[in-house]
């Protein structure tokens, strides 16, 4: 347990580890993080991993994982809810000794009775206080029984939210909820009061659908006479239709952005844009964005995943992204094809040659690892339909001579290369590009690379005249 000062600003992100690190959650830790470095503060983690049925490690994995590639650091290690039991216990308790809880002893069927009685009333289907003033001697020897605590029947209860305003519920609509069940194991609403009021945690940012869950919160906390935090509700991420975010609106959990190639300083700077605006800034790095992050700038309203902008946002970052960075997360996946056979030594001393062009051309790392797997193919290469077409026997003939025009240079540079292409289309009274084309097809088997001159570089002298040697032969052989 983490029990701190009150002079700090202190945020936590507590995610159940029953499923994926879902993009809407981590955007809730992205906020979190922001505003307690904007406010010079501690960022937490609590999981709760109090529902041992669903959570499990893999999830818990898959949640540190995610967090430590989207560059949340925690400011302690991770507080694990199950382990504060105790503790949850020991305030429910308390409460129970105080008058402000009580044992509640109906079955399940009475429960179910309560509910339909409710209804057919056209009232909402909630337990109705039976056994709130009752003596538990009234139940039956060994019964099993929850603890509810006393909620507020009369009046209401406002919240000042610091992104939705002023929240006010009827305290008739809170029913009196269970923070013990039967087994004594405490229910999620109450150890999380308890633990954030262990933590010090001074304000709690998550999403709106949690506002409901906030109003009957706050009974277990003046019922202990503990100070509230104060609460941020976020609008939730609906897909780019209006509707609630799916499988049918494309990827929703971190690993799926990651595994799609996109890098987490893009998808961060698209999740805080995603509900959040400063002026006109759009393209924000981690420093930019603690110094500019509040949560005065959080609108209220639902935000609508846009998937293209992502994209077009992910382009923007790998431009900038350092090129031995690219190169690596470029090996990686091409590692994994079956096609790619060049030693990898050689096939990252060639991607990183390449890369300043390679990412001019590419909006994800799986673009990026595509555009560069004719690095890493050997003779015969596979040609595309318009690379195909261009090695013509006119076009074959041409590459013949330039390949003894390339052979002949003393130096292998970017330079000179520039300077036999040039030289050599005007011998031959052509363009540039129709001596440039065919020489791209034969040596990457596309149509589509970045400069000629910096792709034969990329490739080295004895590569390049290879694979124009195999298109050639190819052409020869009957």
């Amino acid at each position: 347990m983490i029990i701190k000062d009150s002079m700090t600003i202190r945020t936590r992100f507590a995610p159940s580890p029953t499923g994926l690190l879902h993009i809407g959650n981590a955007r809730a830790a992205l906020f979190n993080f922001l505003y307690a470095r904007h406010h010079g503060g501690e960022f937490l983690l609590r999981i709760e991993d109090t529902d041992k049925e669903r959570s499990t490690q893999h999830a818990i994995d898959v949640i540190l994982d995610g967090l430590k590639w989207m560059g949340l650091t925690p400011d302690s290690p991770p507080v694990y809810q199950s382990q504060n039991q105790p503790r949850h216990t020991e305030v429910a308790q308390y409460l129970l000794e105080n008058g402000l809880a009580y044992k509640c002893f109906c079955t399940p069927q009475e429960l179910q009775t309560m509910r339909e009685q409710a209804m057919a009333e056209g009232k909402p289907p909630r337990y109705n206080g039976y056994w709130r003033n009752r003596d538990p001697s009234e139940a039956p020897a060994g019964a099993p029984y929850v603890v509810r605590i006393k909620a507020p029947q009369e009046g209401e209860t406002m919240i000042q939210d610091l992104v939705q305003g002023e929240v006010q519920v009827a305290n008739a609509e809170l029913d009196d909820m269970i923070i013990l069940r039967t087994d004594g194991t405490p229910t999620y609403l109450h150890a999380v009061v308890c633990d954030d009021h262990d933590m010090g945690i001074t304000h709690v940012i998550r999403g709106d659908d949690h506002l409901t869950n906030t109003f009957r919160q706050l009974v277990i906390y003046r019922a202990m006479g503990w100070a509230p935090p104060a609460f941020a509700h976020l609008p939730l991420i609906h897909g780019p239709d209006g509707a609630k975010l799916s499988k049918r609106h494309g990827a929703q959990s971190v690993v799926e952005f990651r595994e799609m190639g996109f890098l987490p300083e893009a998808l961060c700077n698209y999740l805080l844009r995603l509900g959040w605006g400063h002026g006109d800034a759009e393209i924000l790095n981690r420093e930019e964005q603690i110094a500019l992050f509040d949560l005065d700038g959080v609108g209220r309203s639902p935000s609508r995943m846009d998937y293209t902008k992502l994209t077009h946002l992910n382009g923007v970052w790998m431009r900038q992204a350092d090129n031995t960075r690219l190169t690596e997360e470029t090996l990686k996946r091409l590692t994994l094809r079956k096609d790619i056979t060049v030693p990898p030594p050689l096939l990252t001393q060639r991607i990183l040659t390449l890369m300043p062009g390679l990412k001019e051309r590419a909006k994800t790392l799986i673009e990026l690892a595509d555009n560069a797997a004719f690095l890493g193919q050997k003779t015969p290469l596979p040609f595309d339909p318009k690379a195909e077409k261009l090695l013509t026997e006119e076009n074959i003939t041409l590459l013949q001579q330039l390949a003894q025009a390339l052979n002949a240079l003393t130096r292998f540079e970017r330079e000179d290369i520039d300077q036999c292409l040039r030289a050599f289309a005007e011998q031959h009274t052509l363009k540039l590009g129709k001596i440039a084309q065919p020489l791209r097809a034969a040596v990457t088997g596309s149509t589509s690379s970045p400069g000629i001159d910096d792709t034969l570089v990329a490739l080295g002298r004895e590569e390049v005249l290879a694979r124009i040697h195999a298109v050639t032969h190819k052409a020869k052989t009957p």
